[in-house]
């Protein structure tokens, strides 16, 4: 090889990769909007992990009302745990005794806001969804299902539900559960859903699984107790996290939902032509 070409390998092996092309979906800078401080809500685990949820204040206000209400009160502090870990279903945290009383203004029993009437969504999937005459998205970053008359946000992974017991109970929100396995969309408007978990999601799914009925832990000492949980805006503006949820009405975003419905690279040969809510759940990222 002349010295020329041994140069030439050279440099070519010292640059940078291209960068992959542009896709059609592909987000703007200008096409993230930032996540209210007091939608966060971060639980610190005895392991050290941390868990952030975004809470959906306008799909259950009454509910998430009552979970603002319980971490300003600092509930979760002392004596709550994840206490059970089903699997390929739920990881869920709270009070495992269900004896310790609720801080003073909670609201035992908010109203099944399971459904909402009317219909927000701003961009939906092509095809229709199996458990729902439509999905798509709302114009604030969640996912909906729906039909002719109401809407609802679906069980899909991550996605954190009130645990409660039979009917006319609703849950307060003091016990939570977050889905880890395959979306249970027969929950869907069966209880309340009150956000997704944006951040730390291993930090339940690689829980060790509960042995007892419905995976609860029938060892106390199995219990992953709670540190504290606290809104990303009690927390001091040095500490606190910052996520962005991705808009949902321009065209950018719709080839982004055709993106998802219709896989294109060296890898996918036959498009699906169409897509399940939860395997398109809205983009969301975490920011310095």
């Amino acid at each position: 090889m002349t010295i020329a070409l041994l140069l030439a390998a050279l440099l070519a092996q010292a640059s940078p990769s291209p960068a992959p092309a542009a896709q059609a979906g592909d987000p703007l800078p200008g096409d993230w909007i930032a996540v209210p401080d007091d939608e966060l809500l971060v639980f610190t685990l005895s392991n050290g992990r941390t868990v952030t949820l975004r809470l959906a204040s306008a799909q259950a206000p009454v509910h998430v009302a009552n979970i603002r209400a319980l971490a300003r009160a600092h509930w979760w502090d002392v004596g709550t745990s994840v206490y059970r870990v089903q699997e390929n279903y739920v990881a869920q945290w709270g009070d495992a005794t269900e004896k310790k009383p609720l801080p003073t203004g909670i609201v035992a029993n908010p109203p099944a806001e399971y459904v909402r009437s009317g219909n927000s969504a701003v961009a939906r999937l092509t095809k229709s969804d199996p458990y729902a005459a439509w999905a798509g998205y709302s114009r604030d970053g969640w996912p909906l299902a729906g039909d002719a008359t109401a809407e609802w946000m679906p069980h899909c992974y991550g996605m954190v539900g009130v645990a409660r017991d039979l009917a006319p109970s609703t849950g307060s929100g003091a016990e939570l559960y977050t889905i880890i396995g395959h979306s249970p969309r027969v929950l869907d408007r069966n209880i309340a859903v009150v956000g997704r978990v944006v951040d730390g999601m291993d930090a339940l799914s690689t829980l060790p699984r509960g042995t007892g009925d419905l995976g609860f832990y029938t060892d106390e000492g199995q219990r992953l107790a709670i540190v504290s949980a606290r809104l990303a805006s009690d927390i001091p503006a040095a500490e606190r996290p910052h996520f962005q949820y991705r808009e949902t009405v321009s065209p950018r975003f719709a080839a982004w939902i055709k993106g998802r419905e219709n896989r294109k690279n060296d890898f996918f040969t036959v498009p699906a032509g169409g897509v399940d809510i939860c395997a398109a759940l809205p983009p969301v990222r975490k920011t310095p």
